[in-house]
């Protein structure tokens, strides 16, 4: 049996202006930013690492001049309500027409934030992501204009070029997830200084959740013809970096996750998302975001790693020539082998991988209680990019007997 994805001509593609710097000095490129935006007070928000035990901010601050506003360096890895909102309250403060994002995911998502939080005159719980008891997620519509934001990366991540931003309630059980097109960032920067200063530790989670990102989205059973070369060499790119990840002194390899992650996102403006995504994808990313957001000490790469082969072999049944796509593009499935042993195959390939690094392949490798798993669950049954149309409320208990599977 031979399978092979399907072009499709019924998509939808989207160009968004961004420039991008990478390499040695990249970050003298941030006053020329500026002024082609027009912003004279730049405010940089960041994390304390970066902040207090690297040179990275004082260099931009160099750099930038009289043109920096100020600095909020207390955003933490939750990317908490708190620290969002008084990081605009601070860049409020301070006149900012810039916002300058350093780190990598959490910090780049909760920018975001702080420019909605900066502009929108609404309350907060108008502004995220509505769950109607019954019927299909509601995102609001944000119309206020937005500053423009720089994003430099420390590590590789997909929120670099993205709209879309998960902040953290401790009185909630469930993200509040706001959207807006408009805080796409205006540039994107990749500098050799600012890679370095990620510890090992942040660039093999990254590396992993790129590696998963990647080899879940070859499933894809049908592709626009404009996306499908930005999702193979995404793929290779982190590939790549998981081969070279050992070497902690190797920027190539911080750049290839950075690149991976980068295509990965215009793969989908380019159409690539329009067939919709496979069972598996989508039940490991709501799954891993939960258990990440509730259990602080696990990374989003070690939780996606934790929960895939089970998740695979449990549900990757609901879309085989998607599994079988999956397994053919790992290596491991060829023409003439049964396609029901597809999502078995991508599993064990997974689980070597990952296990070559050390990275966990049972939920059970996290140090997490175990009873804790029924909330994750129920956490998972709010993730609108997993489900928006809600459809994983209606096999909660199954999905939960899948998630106690991952132990």
């Amino acid at each position: 049996m031979t399978i092979t994805a399907q072009y499709n001509t019924n998509f939808r593609a989207v160009t968004y202006p961004v420039r991008l710097y990478s390499g040695e000095g990249a970050l003298e490129n941030l006053p020329a930013e500026l002024k082609r935006n027009r912003a004279t007070r730049a405010f940089i928000v960041c994390g304390r690492t970066v902040s207090r035990k690297t040179d990275l901010i004082n260099h931009m601050r160099r750099i930038l001049g009289d043109n920096c506003a100020g600095v909020y360096d207390e955003m933490d890895k939750d990317t908490s309500i708190s620290t969002v909102t008084a990081a605009a309250a601070a860049a409020k403060a301070a006149n900012a027409d810039m916002l300058i994002s350093v780190g990598s995911g959490s910090v780049t998502q909760g920018t975001r934030v702080v420019a909605i939080l900066m502009a929108e005159k609404r309350p907060v719980d108008e502004l995220i992501t509505q769950y109607p008891e019954h019927g299909a997620a509601i995102s609001p519509k944000l119309l206020e204009p937005k500053v423009p934001i720089l994003n430099v990366l420390t590590a590789g991540t997909s929120a670099q070029n993205r709209a879309g931003s998960a902040v953290k309630d401790p009185n909630r059980n469930h993200r509040m997830e706001f959207f807006d097109p408009k805080t796409r960032p205006v540039a994107v920067f990749w500098d050799n200084e600012a890679l370095m200063t990620a510890p090992l530790s942040l660039v093999k989670t990254t590396t992993i959740s790129s590696v998963w990102r990647t080899t879940m989205n070859l499933g894809a059973t049908r592709v626009a013809p404009l996306s499908e070369g930005d999702r193979l060499q995404a793929f290779r790119l982190s590939r790549y970096a998981l081969e070279h990840l050992g070497d902690g002194t190797d920027v190539s390899a911080r750049v290839a996750v950075c690149a991976a992650a980068f295509l990965q996102n215009r793969d989908a403006d380019d159409g690539g998302m329009a067939a919709g995504k496979h069972w598996v994808e989508r039940v490991v990313y709501a799954f891993a975001t939960a258990l990440f957001q509730m259990h602080v000490h696990v990374g989003q790469g070690e939780a996606s790693a934790a929960i895939s082969p089970t998740v695979l072999r449990k549900l990757g049944h609901r879309n085989p020539e998607a599994m079988a796509l999956i397994a053919q593009g790992m290596g491991v499935w060829k023409e003439g082998d049964d396609i029901s042993s597809a999502p078995e195959k991508a599993a064990a390939e997974l689980e070597r991988l990952f296990n070559n690094i050390g990275a966990p392949t049972r939920v059970s490798q996290l140090n997490i209680p175990r009873d804790t798993l029924p909330q994750i669950c129920d956490n998972a049954m709010r993730n609108f990019n997993a489900d928006p149309k809600r459809e994983f409320i209606k096999e909660r208990d199954y999905l939960l007997e899948v998630l106690e599977a991952c132990w």
